[in-house]
């Protein structure tokens, strides 16, 4: 079984989905946001799947570090894909595509949830 891990390489979120995918015996491909970018078809797919309030990562630093007129971008859905692609740690970490299963935020990969 083979997981697609998307996010960014420093965050301990996407670190400890890894390590818990690796446990259970799940074969890990790693997609870097920073130095990647992020699939815009993806972000379509991620924001149909969970919605914006969910995509959007507002408690982290990037988000707080953005002015109010940056986070006022996202109330719309056209204003908040553009923020996520320019700024892909906006993005709620990490996202996982395993066997067609979509998941974020999600981090214990037990064999009982895959």
């Amino acid at each position: 079984m083979t997981a697609k891990v998307y996010g960014i390489p420093n965050c301990s979120s996407v670190k400890k989905a890894i390590a818990s995918l690796k446990e259970n015996q799940i074969e890990v491909v790693f997609h870097d946001f920073k130095k990647h970018g992020v699939p815009p078809q993806l972000l379509d797919e991620w924001i149909d799947a969970f919605g914006l309030d969910k995509v959007i990562n507002r408690k982290g630093t990037t988000w707080r570090s953005l002015d109010e007129g940056l986070q006022n971008k996202a109330q719309s859905p056209e204003g908040a894909k553009a923020l996520l692609l320019e700024y892909p740690s906006l993005i709620k970490r990490p996202v996982v595509d395993h066997n067609g299963q979509l998941s974020i935020g999600q981090i214990d990969f037990t064999k009982d949830n895959s």
